[in-house]
């Protein structure tokens, strides 16, 4: 294909604006699916997404329209995914910007607008749903001018349901983005944007071609990792692959390779080919760091091997998962597991229990600190179990992020407590049309069990929510341990601030208190900092009325019996094991 004729462009939206279903219509007006194929969310293949109408794996296709070449990546909207995204746009020159007409603008529209600004593309906004009695299109129209700077016929007013006014989005993709740029004589170049791994096939790449090409049987490197393999297979998804013999410059495509793993190529990576070799790499690559943690276990230890499998076949196809195996006392060996976000770890949990029939224990999420040692030395701990003796710290530096939040301008006073009340800061405050941005910055570790939760309660749901790791700042943090029956349980040790640690210690033993069982013998449960006791509450004793046998007699006769009874309860307290239920580990996430 001449490369003029070529269009990349990408949809980006906040979470269930209509992102998918846009790209049902453009499929179906381009005659790129059968009707008979058709499904709504074509393009969200795994059952999960489809359940909870979210993209979690972007997925590209190409389109043939009116003698052009339309390649369309639609991709995640979710905040844990917003590298994806970002590289995603490096892979287009223009983006459709997506509106709910009935919804107007929200935090993930305003952080993809950027990215999509950063990269350099064209914006072809469209508001979509016009056709609900709750659209307001002059005001969200208002909303998106005040955003972009654009006129109001540049909106281009559809409803993705029904297909009115959808051909348009065509034209203008054909109209105002402009085609790639790129020479097909210079070294190969090529960004990774995407990949995954095929059971049968083997690591599956999705890339875009900037310079030269690459044909089957080409013998293809990374640059960033340095892995090298063969393109066994080369074409384009329209969506089912299409093989061809070459991917040529400035078209988007899949490559089969023979590599054994996504972690030889990771997304942002840049691939070249041995006979034209570049030895530059496209700019932007990082190495995507997770910076939520958890402790996954079985809850039979038989199961651990199975556990571990599962991980290793889920890694194999999500280079953002990082693992290492665990032991606890109480729960024995597990694995403990990092994540880009709570998505991201709640869509592997799930995973792991449907695709692996594996049931879980999962402990709180909690995140990495850094601790700066006495002697000098740095270390990176990512649970409050593997911190290091209080004698031996400087100090502990844990992550900040920098945030923003939209909301109608009534939610702002709400907002603004919530924030405060996690130990953020308030930064900035401005104003689109009839809603507020408040710009802040907090620690992840307060944000991460339930902080969505809570601001859409205090925002009747009207309130939208996007983060980006800002950089680590020295607290005064400390680990507070929670002891049951006077063993100190380390899979329930958090990290907090010395502020917040009281009440923290306070509300958990609480919680504990109605998961743990009553035992026939008292059983207490604290909680501690270091060597002093923060608080305490007492599950009470199974009381069994031992003096029904006796009747009459003198009341020694029952004081003895008693005075027994309590003899062997204090053996019991002494030798007795305390059963802790699964709950109990998932007791901060639980919510009063």
């Amino acid at each position: 294909m001449d490369q003029s004729h070529i269009r990349n462009f990408c949809i980006i939206a906040h979470i269930d604006h209509g992102k998918s279903t846009l790209a049902d219509r453009l499929l179906e007006i381009t005659g790129t699916v059968n009707k008979r194929d058709m499904k709504s969310q074509l393009l969200d293949s795994m059952d999960l997404e489809r359940e909870k109408g979210i993209t979690i794996k972007l997925a590209p296709v190409r389109m043939e329209y009116q003698g052009y070449e339309l390649n369309l990546i639609d991709t995640p909207g979710h905040v844990d995914f917003s590298y994806e995204v970002s590289r995603s746009l490096e892979a287009c020159e223009g983006a459709i910007l997506v509106v709910d007409a009935s919804q107007g603008i929200q935090a993930q529209t305003l952080a993809n607008v950027y990215l999509a600004l950063a990269a350099d593309l064209t914006i072809i906004p469209v508001l979509n749903k016009v056709d609900l009695p709750a659209a307001d299109v002059e005001k969200v129209s208002a909303q998106v001018i005040n955003l972009l700077g654009c006129d109001e016929e540049d909106i281009l007013k559809i409803s993705a349901k029904t297909g009115e006014g959808v051909p348009a989005v065509l034209d203008a993709v054909i109209e105002q983005i402009a085609p790639p740029i790129g020479a097909a004589s210079d070294p190969t170049r090529a960004l990774i944007f995407d990949s995954y791994y095929d059971d049968y096939r083997g690591v599956i790449l999705y890339s875009r071609l900037f310079d030269g090409q690459i044909k089957k049987g080409d013998t293809i490197e990374m640059l960033a990792t340095g892995a090298s393999g063969l393109a066994l297979e080369v074409g384009s998804l329209s969506p089912t692959m299409r093989p061809s013999d070459s991917l040529e410059t400035g078209e988007i495509g899949y490559i089969v390779t023979n590599l054994k793993t996504t972690r030889d190529a990771r997304v942002g990576d840049t691939i070249t080919v041995k006979r034209a070799h570049a030895d530059q790499p496209l700019p932007g690559y990082k190495n995507v760091k997770p910076f939520v943690y958890a402790g996954f276990f079985p809850v039979t230890n038989e199961d651990y091997v199975e556990l571990k499998e599962a991980i290793e076949k889920l890694s194999m196809s999500d280079s953002a998962l990082q693992f290492e195996p665990e032991n606890s006392p109480v729960l024995g060996f597990g694995v403990r597991i990092g994540f880009l976000g709570l998505l991201h770890m709640d869509i592997v949990r799930e995973r792991l229990e449907r695709e692996y029939n594996l049931d879980l224990v999962v402990t709180n999420p909690s995140t990495d600190y850094q601790v700066a040692m006495t002697d000098g030395e740095q270390v990176d701990i990512k649970s409050a179990a593997d911190l290091p003796l209080v004698t031996k710290i400087a100090e502990i530096r844990e992550p900040w992020i920098n945030g923003e939040i939209v909301v109608p301008e009534q939610y702002i006073g709400a907002v603004i407590q919530l924030i405060v009340s996690k130990r953020g800061r308030q930064k900035n405050l401005s104003y689109i049309d009839e809603r507020a941005l408040i710009s802040f910055e907090a620690p992840l570790a307060n944000l991460l069990t339930d902080f969505y939760d809570q601001l859409k309660s205090v925002t009747s749901g009207y309130g939208s929510f996007n983060y980006e790791l800002s950089e680590y700042r020295a607290e005064d943090l400390v680990k507070v341990d929670f002891y049951v029956a006077g063993e100190i349980v380390d899979a329930l040790s958090v990290m907090a601030h010395r502020s917040e640690s009281q009440s923290l210690g306070r509300e958990t033993v609480k919680k504990l208190k109605e998961v743990i069982p009553r035992q026939n013998f008292q059983v207490s449960l604290q909680a501690a900092i270091g060597g002093k006791f923060i608080a305490r509450e007492d599950v009470s004793a199974y009381r069994k009325d031992v003096t029904t046998g006796l009747y009459g007699g003198d009341v020694s006769r029952k004081k003895k019996v008693l005075a027994k009874q309590a003899k062997g309860k204090k053996r019991m307290k002494r030798f007795g094991k305390v059963d802790i239920p699964s709950e109990a580990f998932t007791v901060m996430l639980k919510r009063d």
